[in-house]
């Protein structure tokens, strides 16, 4: 019983509310695209970001712990900290895609997948501590998702709509 416990207590590099603080902002900046998303009725909203965020912030926050682990300090154990951010990436980027629609000559969802990426790299930048960071790009991405928005309602742009072949053929003529 005394090893199990001494396996499943030991402390962590990362002080706890430290960890607890990151997730916490990293589901907070999450929540603030989500909704944003979820207001303008888009396919991935408040859920989908905030799970994104946390989830990049746990991956980042593991990397610390991982680097500072003593099981991993021993000759022939090495770590690359990028890995973490190109796992995180990678992962984000396939759920993304799955949010990607084109049909009719139209692309719907490429600006949700988009802020789903932005949602993984904030998380990342939340669990690694770099809180100024996480900030400046949450606050950013709401600007321009909500400036853009503006300007194409004023301008009465389609969006990420994409000329269809009739289209194509009327600006030929």
């Amino acid at each position: 019983m005394e090893q199990l416990v001494e396996e499943f207590g030991h402390p962590t590099y990362t002080a706890f509310p430290v960890i607890v603080a990151r997730l916490l902002l990293a589901a907070l900046f999450g929540a603030a695209i989500g909704f944003e998303r979820e207001w303008r009725n888009r396919p991935a909203g408040l859920r989908t970001h905030i799970l994104v965020c946390v989830a990049s912030a746990i991956y980042a926050l593991l990397a610390i712990e991982i680097s500072h682990a003593p099981m991993f300090d021993r000759e022939g154990a090495r770590f690359d900290p990028i890995r973490v951010v190109e796992a995180v990436t990678a992962g984000v980027a396939f759920l993304a895609a799955g949010i990607v629609i084109f049909t009719r000559g139209e692309v719907h969802g490429l600006t949700t997948g988009a802020g789903m990426w932005l949602a993984g790299a904030i998380g990342v930048a939340a669990g690694l501590g770099l809180w100024q960071v996480a900030l400046f790009a949450t606050l950013l991405a709401l600007v321009v998702l909500g400036a853009m928005h503006a300007l194409e309602v004023r301008l009465d742009m389609g969006g990420s709509k994409l000329p269809t072949g009739d289209e194509k053929a009327m600006r030929k003529k």
